[in-house]
Protein backbone atom coordinates (compact mmCIF):
# COMPACT_ATOMS: atom_id res chain seq x y z
CA UNK A 1 0.00 0.00 0.00
CA UNK A 2 1.40 3.40 -0.91
CA UNK A 3 2.08 6.09 1.67
CA UNK A 4 -0.46 8.55 0.22
CA UNK A 5 -3.22 5.99 0.81
CA UNK A 6 -2.16 5.56 4.43
CA UNK A 7 -3.04 9.17 5.14
CA UNK A 8 -6.67 8.34 4.47
CA UNK A 9 -6.72 5.41 6.83
CA UNK A 10 -7.38 6.25 10.48
CA UNK A 11 -4.75 4.87 12.86
CA UNK A 12 -3.32 2.39 10.31
CA UNK A 13 -1.17 -0.33 11.80
CA UNK A 14 1.30 -2.74 10.30
CA UNK A 15 0.33 -6.33 11.06
CA UNK A 16 3.04 -8.50 12.52
CA UNK A 17 3.01 -10.68 9.37
CA UNK A 18 4.12 -7.62 7.42
CA UNK A 19 1.66 -8.57 4.66
CA UNK A 20 -1.07 -5.98 5.10
CA UNK A 21 -2.33 -2.95 6.96
CA UNK A 22 -5.51 -2.79 9.04
CA UNK A 23 -7.65 0.29 9.47
CA UNK A 24 -10.01 -1.11 12.06
CA UNK A 25 -9.97 -3.46 14.99
CA UNK A 26 -7.79 -3.19 18.06
CA UNK A 27 -4.05 -2.68 18.22
CA UNK A 28 -2.60 -5.89 19.63
CA UNK A 29 -0.13 -5.46 22.49
CA UNK A 30 1.51 -8.43 24.16
CA UNK A 31 2.68 -8.21 27.78
CA UNK A 32 5.33 -10.36 29.47
CA UNK A 33 5.13 -10.39 33.28
CA UNK A 34 6.41 -12.72 36.02
CA UNK A 35 3.14 -14.14 37.29
CA UNK A 36 4.71 -17.40 38.48
CA UNK A 37 7.45 -18.20 40.99
CA UNK A 38 9.49 -16.06 43.38
CA UNK A 39 8.74 -12.79 41.61
CA UNK A 40 4.97 -13.27 41.21
CA UNK A 41 4.07 -10.32 43.42
CA UNK A 42 6.45 -8.13 41.38
CA UNK A 43 4.83 -9.14 38.11
CA UNK A 44 1.36 -8.50 39.45
CA UNK A 45 2.24 -4.92 40.29
CA UNK A 46 3.97 -4.50 36.95
CA UNK A 47 0.66 -5.32 35.27
CA UNK A 48 -1.09 -2.83 37.55
CA UNK A 49 1.33 -0.15 36.39
CA UNK A 50 0.63 -0.95 32.75
CA UNK A 51 -3.13 -0.85 33.31
CA UNK A 52 -2.78 2.46 35.19
CA UNK A 53 -1.04 3.97 32.14
CA UNK A 54 -3.83 2.73 29.90
CA UNK A 55 -6.45 4.24 32.19
CA UNK A 56 -4.64 7.59 32.23
CA UNK A 57 -4.42 7.51 28.42
CA UNK A 58 -8.09 6.59 27.97
CA UNK A 59 -7.52 2.98 26.85
CA UNK A 60 -6.74 4.06 23.26
CA UNK A 61 -3.62 4.91 21.27
CA UNK A 62 -3.41 6.38 17.81
CA UNK A 63 -7.19 6.41 17.70
CA UNK A 64 -7.51 2.64 18.16
CA UNK A 65 -8.57 0.41 21.00
CA UNK A 66 -5.83 -1.72 22.53
CA UNK A 67 -6.20 -5.46 22.89
CA UNK A 68 -3.93 -6.66 25.71
CA UNK A 69 -2.66 -10.22 25.70
CA UNK A 70 -0.87 -10.95 28.98
CA UNK A 71 1.61 -13.82 29.03
CA UNK A 72 2.95 -15.20 32.29
CA UNK A 73 6.64 -16.00 32.85
CA UNK A 74 8.60 -17.32 35.85
CA UNK A 75 11.68 -15.03 35.66
CA UNK A 76 13.68 -17.57 33.62
CA UNK A 77 15.00 -16.72 30.14
CA UNK A 78 13.38 -19.83 28.66
CA UNK A 79 9.94 -18.91 29.96
CA UNK A 80 10.31 -15.37 28.64
CA UNK A 81 11.24 -16.55 25.14
CA UNK A 82 8.43 -19.12 25.11
CA UNK A 83 6.02 -16.38 26.11
CA UNK A 84 7.32 -13.97 23.50
CA UNK A 85 7.13 -16.59 20.76
CA UNK A 86 3.51 -17.25 21.66
CA UNK A 87 2.66 -13.53 21.62
CA UNK A 88 4.49 -12.77 18.37
CA UNK A 89 4.14 -15.93 16.32
CA UNK A 90 0.69 -17.13 17.41
CA UNK A 91 -1.16 -14.06 18.68
CA UNK A 92 0.44 -11.80 16.03
CA UNK A 93 0.92 -8.82 18.33
CA UNK A 94 2.26 -5.52 16.99
CA UNK A 95 4.10 -4.50 20.17
CA UNK A 96 5.53 -6.41 23.14
CA UNK A 97 5.92 -4.77 26.57
CA UNK A 98 8.15 -6.67 29.01
CA UNK A 99 9.89 -8.54 30.51
CA UNK A 100 10.45 -7.96 34.23
CA UNK A 101 13.53 -9.90 35.31
CA UNK A 102 17.15 -9.29 34.31
CA UNK A 103 18.09 -12.48 32.48
CA UNK A 104 14.68 -12.48 30.80
CA UNK A 105 15.56 -9.10 29.34
CA UNK A 106 18.79 -10.35 27.77
CA UNK A 107 16.90 -13.26 26.20
CA UNK A 108 14.13 -11.02 24.85
CA UNK A 109 16.70 -8.61 23.40
CA UNK A 110 18.14 -11.53 21.42
CA UNK A 111 14.70 -12.80 20.38
CA UNK A 112 13.69 -9.30 19.23
CA UNK A 113 16.46 -9.41 16.63
CA UNK A 114 14.68 -12.32 14.93
CA UNK A 115 11.36 -10.41 14.79
CA UNK A 116 12.13 -7.04 13.15
CA UNK A 117 8.45 -6.43 12.35
CA UNK A 118 7.59 -6.12 16.08
CA UNK A 119 8.61 -3.32 18.46
CA UNK A 120 9.68 -4.40 21.95
CA UNK A 121 9.60 -2.09 24.98
CA UNK A 122 11.25 -3.42 28.12
CA UNK A 123 8.99 -3.77 31.14
CA UNK A 124 11.45 -3.21 34.01
CA UNK A 125 14.23 -5.81 33.58
CA UNK A 126 17.49 -4.21 34.71
CA UNK A 127 20.54 -6.25 33.65
CA UNK A 128 23.22 -3.97 32.23
CA UNK A 129 24.05 -6.34 29.39
CA UNK A 130 20.58 -6.06 27.83
CA UNK A 131 21.30 -2.75 26.11
CA UNK A 132 25.03 -2.25 26.74
CA UNK A 133 26.12 -5.31 24.75
CA UNK A 134 24.92 -5.95 21.15
CA UNK A 135 21.76 -3.84 21.51
CA UNK A 136 18.73 -4.59 19.35
CA UNK A 137 17.39 -1.97 16.94
CA UNK A 138 13.77 -2.78 17.87
CA UNK A 139 14.22 -3.07 21.66
CA UNK A 140 13.72 0.08 23.76
CA UNK A 141 14.30 0.40 27.52
CA UNK A 142 12.68 3.37 29.29
CA UNK A 143 14.02 2.30 32.69
CA UNK A 144 17.55 2.76 33.95
CA UNK A 145 19.45 -0.45 34.72
CA UNK A 146 20.42 -2.00 38.05
CA UNK A 147 23.79 -0.26 38.19
CA UNK A 148 22.19 3.11 37.49
CA UNK A 149 19.75 2.27 40.33
CA UNK A 150 22.76 2.11 42.67
CA UNK A 151 23.97 5.63 41.85
CA UNK A 152 24.52 7.66 45.01
CA UNK A 153 24.26 4.72 47.42
CA UNK A 154 27.95 3.86 47.76
CA UNK A 155 28.89 7.45 48.55
CA UNK A 156 26.01 7.77 51.00
CA UNK A 157 26.78 4.71 53.11
CA UNK A 158 30.53 5.44 53.15
CA UNK A 159 30.47 9.19 53.76
CA UNK A 160 27.19 9.71 55.64
CA UNK A 161 26.73 6.40 57.45
CA UNK A 162 30.43 5.89 58.02
CA UNK A 163 30.31 2.23 56.95
CA UNK A 164 33.72 1.29 55.57
CA UNK A 165 33.45 -2.50 55.13
CA UNK A 166 30.57 -4.48 53.67
CA UNK A 167 29.69 -8.07 52.76
CA UNK A 168 27.07 -8.70 50.08
CA UNK A 169 24.36 -11.33 49.58
CA UNK A 170 22.69 -11.54 46.20
CA UNK A 171 20.57 -13.71 43.97
CA UNK A 172 22.85 -15.44 41.48
CA UNK A 173 21.80 -13.89 38.18
CA UNK A 174 22.36 -10.93 35.88
CA UNK A 175 20.23 -8.21 37.50
CA UNK A 176 21.74 -8.58 40.95
CA UNK A 177 25.22 -8.77 39.43
CA UNK A 178 24.36 -5.39 37.87
CA UNK A 179 23.10 -3.96 41.17
CA UNK A 180 26.21 -5.01 43.09
CA UNK A 181 28.36 -3.75 40.19
CA UNK A 182 26.96 -0.23 40.51
CA UNK A 183 27.16 -0.21 44.31
CA UNK A 184 30.72 -1.60 44.36
CA UNK A 185 32.09 0.88 41.83
CA UNK A 186 30.97 3.86 43.88
CA UNK A 187 31.54 2.41 47.36
CA UNK A 188 35.05 1.15 46.59
CA UNK A 189 36.12 4.38 44.89
CA UNK A 190 34.93 6.24 48.00
CA UNK A 191 37.35 4.10 50.04
CA UNK A 192 35.12 1.19 51.07
CA UNK A 193 35.98 -2.51 51.16
CA UNK A 194 33.79 -5.45 50.13
CA UNK A 195 35.11 -8.38 52.12
CA UNK A 196 32.92 -11.24 50.83
CA UNK A 197 30.24 -11.79 48.20
CA UNK A 198 27.64 -14.51 48.77
CA UNK A 199 25.38 -15.76 45.94
CA UNK A 200 22.18 -17.77 46.29
CA UNK A 201 19.91 -19.33 43.64
CA UNK A 202 16.78 -17.43 42.68
CA UNK A 203 13.95 -19.01 44.66
CA UNK A 204 16.00 -19.93 47.74
CA UNK A 205 13.84 -21.11 50.64
CA UNK A 206 16.47 -21.89 53.29
CA UNK A 207 19.03 -19.18 54.08
CA UNK A 208 20.32 -20.88 57.23
CA UNK A 209 23.81 -21.72 55.96
CA UNK A 210 24.28 -18.24 54.45
CA UNK A 211 23.16 -16.49 57.64
CA UNK A 212 25.54 -18.65 59.67
CA UNK A 213 28.40 -17.70 57.33
CA UNK A 214 27.87 -13.95 57.49
CA UNK A 215 30.93 -12.15 58.86
CA UNK A 216 30.53 -10.20 62.10
CA UNK A 217 33.51 -7.93 61.49
CA UNK A 218 31.93 -5.76 58.77
CA UNK A 219 30.02 -2.51 59.18
CA UNK A 220 27.01 -3.60 57.13
CA UNK A 221 25.47 -6.32 54.95
CA UNK A 222 24.23 -5.48 51.45
CA UNK A 223 21.09 -7.44 50.49
CA UNK A 224 20.50 -8.05 46.80
CA UNK A 225 17.27 -10.04 47.17
CA UNK A 226 13.68 -9.56 46.10
CA UNK A 227 10.19 -11.01 46.22
CA UNK A 228 9.82 -14.27 48.14
CA UNK A 229 13.59 -14.53 48.61
CA UNK A 230 13.71 -11.20 50.43
CA UNK A 231 10.84 -12.15 52.75
CA UNK A 232 12.30 -15.60 53.47
CA UNK A 233 15.69 -14.10 54.31
CA UNK A 234 14.23 -11.47 56.63
CA UNK A 235 12.15 -14.03 58.52
CA UNK A 236 15.09 -16.37 59.00
CA UNK A 237 17.56 -13.58 59.78
CA UNK A 238 15.28 -12.22 62.49
CA UNK A 239 14.78 -15.71 63.95
CA UNK A 240 18.56 -16.12 64.06
CA UNK A 241 18.90 -12.89 66.03
CA UNK A 242 20.64 -10.98 63.25
CA UNK A 243 21.18 -7.32 64.07
CA UNK A 244 23.75 -6.04 61.55
CA UNK A 245 23.39 -2.77 59.70
CA UNK A 246 21.65 -3.50 56.41
CA UNK A 247 21.95 -1.92 52.96
CA UNK A 248 19.13 -2.65 50.56
CA UNK A 249 19.26 -3.45 46.90
CA UNK A 250 16.45 -1.70 45.02
CA UNK A 251 13.95 -4.59 45.08
CA UNK A 252 14.90 -5.51 48.67
CA UNK A 253 13.23 -2.33 49.95
CA UNK A 254 10.57 -1.96 47.27
CA UNK A 255 6.88 -1.88 48.17
CA UNK A 256 6.59 -5.54 47.18
CA UNK A 257 8.67 -6.35 50.31
CA UNK A 258 7.75 -3.42 52.56
CA UNK A 259 4.07 -4.36 52.28
CA UNK A 260 4.57 -8.09 52.83
CA UNK A 261 2.80 -9.89 55.69
CA UNK A 262 4.46 -10.33 59.08
CA UNK A 263 6.85 -8.28 61.18
CA UNK A 264 10.19 -9.43 59.74
CA UNK A 265 10.15 -6.51 57.29
CA UNK A 266 10.53 -4.16 60.28
CA UNK A 267 14.21 -5.17 60.33
CA UNK A 268 14.53 -2.92 57.28
CA UNK A 269 13.57 0.30 59.12
CA UNK A 270 16.46 2.72 58.69
CA UNK A 271 18.00 0.71 55.83
CA UNK A 272 19.58 2.92 53.15
CA UNK A 273 19.02 2.04 49.53
CA UNK A 274 18.72 3.58 46.08
CA UNK A 275 16.58 3.05 43.04
CA UNK A 276 14.44 4.66 40.34
CA UNK A 277 11.92 6.16 42.77
CA UNK A 278 11.25 7.14 46.39
CA UNK A 279 7.80 6.84 47.94
CA UNK A 280 7.90 10.18 49.76
CA UNK A 281 9.08 12.35 46.86
CA UNK A 282 7.17 15.64 47.09
CA UNK A 283 6.70 16.14 43.34
CA UNK A 284 3.44 16.96 41.59
CA UNK A 285 3.87 14.42 38.78
CA UNK A 286 4.77 11.69 41.25
CA UNK A 287 1.75 12.46 43.44
CA UNK A 288 -0.58 12.48 40.42
CA UNK A 289 0.76 9.10 39.34
CA UNK A 290 0.33 7.61 42.81
CA UNK A 291 -3.28 8.82 42.87
CA UNK A 292 -3.94 7.40 39.39
CA UNK A 293 -2.58 4.03 40.55
CA UNK A 294 -4.69 4.15 43.70
CA UNK A 295 -7.81 5.12 41.76
CA UNK A 296 -7.32 2.31 39.25
CA UNK A 297 -7.63 -0.53 41.79
CA UNK A 298 -9.50 -1.19 45.05
CA UNK A 299 -7.27 -0.85 48.14
CA UNK A 300 -7.29 -4.61 48.77
CA UNK A 301 -6.04 -5.29 45.23
CA UNK A 302 -2.96 -3.04 45.20
CA UNK A 303 -0.20 -1.61 47.38
CA UNK A 304 -0.65 1.73 49.16
CA UNK A 305 1.82 3.20 46.64
CA UNK A 306 3.08 1.78 43.33
CA UNK A 307 6.20 -0.36 43.42
CA UNK A 308 9.12 0.35 41.11
CA UNK A 309 7.88 -2.59 39.01
CA UNK A 310 4.58 -0.79 38.45
CA UNK A 311 6.44 2.40 37.56
CA UNK A 312 8.62 0.63 34.99
CA UNK A 313 5.66 -0.90 33.17
CA UNK A 314 3.75 2.37 33.50
CA UNK A 315 6.56 4.31 31.82
CA UNK A 316 7.05 1.78 29.02
CA UNK A 317 3.31 1.77 28.29
CA UNK A 318 3.09 5.55 28.46
CA UNK A 319 6.01 5.87 26.01
CA UNK A 320 4.35 3.46 23.58
CA UNK A 321 0.96 5.16 23.76
CA UNK A 322 2.48 8.64 23.51
CA UNK A 323 4.32 7.76 20.32
CA UNK A 324 1.37 5.90 18.83
CA UNK A 325 -0.65 9.08 19.32
CA UNK A 326 2.19 11.16 17.90
CA UNK A 327 2.33 9.15 14.65
CA UNK A 328 -1.43 8.62 14.40
CA UNK A 329 -1.04 4.89 14.85
CA UNK A 330 1.13 4.58 11.73
CA UNK A 331 3.24 1.43 12.06
CA UNK A 332 4.15 1.24 8.38
CA UNK A 333 7.66 0.79 6.98
CA UNK A 334 8.68 -1.50 9.81
CA UNK A 335 7.33 0.86 12.48
CA UNK A 336 9.77 3.52 11.23
CA UNK A 337 7.91 6.61 12.48
CA UNK A 338 6.93 4.96 15.74
CA UNK A 339 10.49 3.89 16.52
CA UNK A 340 11.89 7.29 15.57
CA UNK A 341 9.48 8.85 18.06
CA UNK A 342 10.52 6.42 20.79
CA UNK A 343 14.21 7.05 20.13
CA UNK A 344 13.82 10.81 20.48
CA UNK A 345 11.14 10.94 23.16
CA UNK A 346 11.71 12.93 26.33
CA UNK A 347 9.35 11.13 28.64
CA UNK A 348 7.93 13.30 31.40
CA UNK A 349 7.72 10.30 33.72
CA UNK A 350 6.42 10.36 37.30
CA UNK A 351 9.94 9.54 38.52
CA UNK A 352 11.62 12.28 36.49
CA UNK A 353 12.58 13.05 32.90
CA UNK A 354 13.74 10.05 30.88
CA UNK A 355 15.60 10.14 27.57
CA UNK A 356 17.25 7.34 25.60
CA UNK A 357 20.89 7.05 24.57
CA UNK A 358 22.17 5.67 21.27
CA UNK A 359 21.51 2.10 22.42
CA UNK A 360 17.89 2.98 23.26
CA UNK A 361 18.75 2.78 26.97
CA UNK A 362 17.25 5.14 29.53
CA UNK A 363 19.11 8.05 31.09
CA UNK A 364 17.26 9.27 34.15
CA UNK A 365 17.18 10.27 37.80
CA UNK A 366 18.10 8.00 40.69
CA UNK A 367 16.84 8.28 44.26
CA UNK A 368 18.79 7.58 47.45
CA UNK A 369 16.42 6.71 50.28
CA UNK A 370 16.01 5.12 53.70
CA UNK A 371 13.21 2.86 54.87
CA UNK A 372 10.96 4.71 57.33
CA UNK A 373 7.86 3.86 59.31
CA UNK A 374 4.84 6.13 58.87
CA UNK A 375 2.31 7.05 61.54
CA UNK A 376 -0.07 4.34 60.36
CA UNK A 377 2.65 1.71 60.73
CA UNK A 378 3.31 1.20 57.02
CA UNK A 379 6.85 1.28 55.68
CA UNK A 380 8.03 3.53 52.86
CA UNK A 381 11.24 4.59 51.16
CA UNK A 382 11.96 8.10 52.43
CA UNK A 383 13.84 10.34 50.01
CA UNK A 384 17.37 11.35 50.99
CA UNK A 385 18.86 12.67 47.74
CA UNK A 386 18.38 12.65 43.97
CA UNK A 387 21.04 12.13 41.31
CA UNK A 388 19.88 13.51 37.96
CA UNK A 389 20.62 12.27 34.45
CA UNK A 390 22.50 9.11 35.38
CA UNK A 391 23.91 7.46 32.21
CA UNK A 392 24.57 3.76 31.79
CA UNK A 393 28.32 4.34 32.17
CA UNK A 394 27.68 6.04 35.53
CA UNK A 395 29.70 9.16 34.69
CA UNK A 396 32.87 7.11 34.11
CA UNK A 397 34.78 7.65 30.86
CA UNK A 398 33.19 5.15 28.41
CA UNK A 399 36.56 3.62 27.45
CA UNK A 400 37.48 3.15 31.11
CA UNK A 401 34.02 1.77 31.88
CA UNK A 402 34.29 -0.81 29.07
CA UNK A 403 37.57 -2.12 30.49
CA UNK A 404 35.99 -2.84 33.90
CA UNK A 405 34.09 -5.74 32.35
CA UNK A 406 30.50 -6.90 32.46
CA UNK A 407 28.81 -7.42 35.84
CA UNK A 408 29.40 -10.90 37.27
CA UNK A 409 29.96 -12.65 40.59
CA UNK A 410 33.41 -11.06 40.93
CA UNK A 411 33.21 -8.06 38.59
CA UNK A 412 33.95 -5.34 39.39
CA UNK A 413 36.98 -5.77 41.55
CA UNK A 414 36.81 -3.53 44.60
CA UNK A 415 39.36 -0.83 43.71
CA UNK A 416 39.94 2.75 44.80
CA UNK A 417 40.39 3.77 41.16
CA UNK A 418 39.44 2.34 37.80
Amino acid sequence: MKKHLLAAVSAAAFLSTGAAFASDGPLKVGVLATLEGTYTVLGEDGVRGLKTAMAVKGEKAGGRDIELIIQSTDASPDSAVRGARKLVEQDKVDIVIGPLSGSEGIAIRDYSKTQPQVTFLNGISGAQETTYVTPSDNFFRFNTDGAQWSAGLGDYVFNEKGWKSVATIGEDYSFIYTQVFGFALEFCQAGGEITERFWVPLGTKDFGSIIASLPDDVDAIYLGLGGGDAVNFLNQYQQAGGDANLIGGSIMVDGTVLNSKGDAKNALIGTPSAGPQADTWDDANWKAYVKAYQDAFPPDQRFPSPSLLATGYYNATTAAMTCLDEVGGDLSDGHAKFRACLSNLELDAPNGKITLDGNRQAIGANFVSEVAEQEDGTLVTKLVAIKDNVPQTLGIDPEVFAKIGLPSRETPECKASY
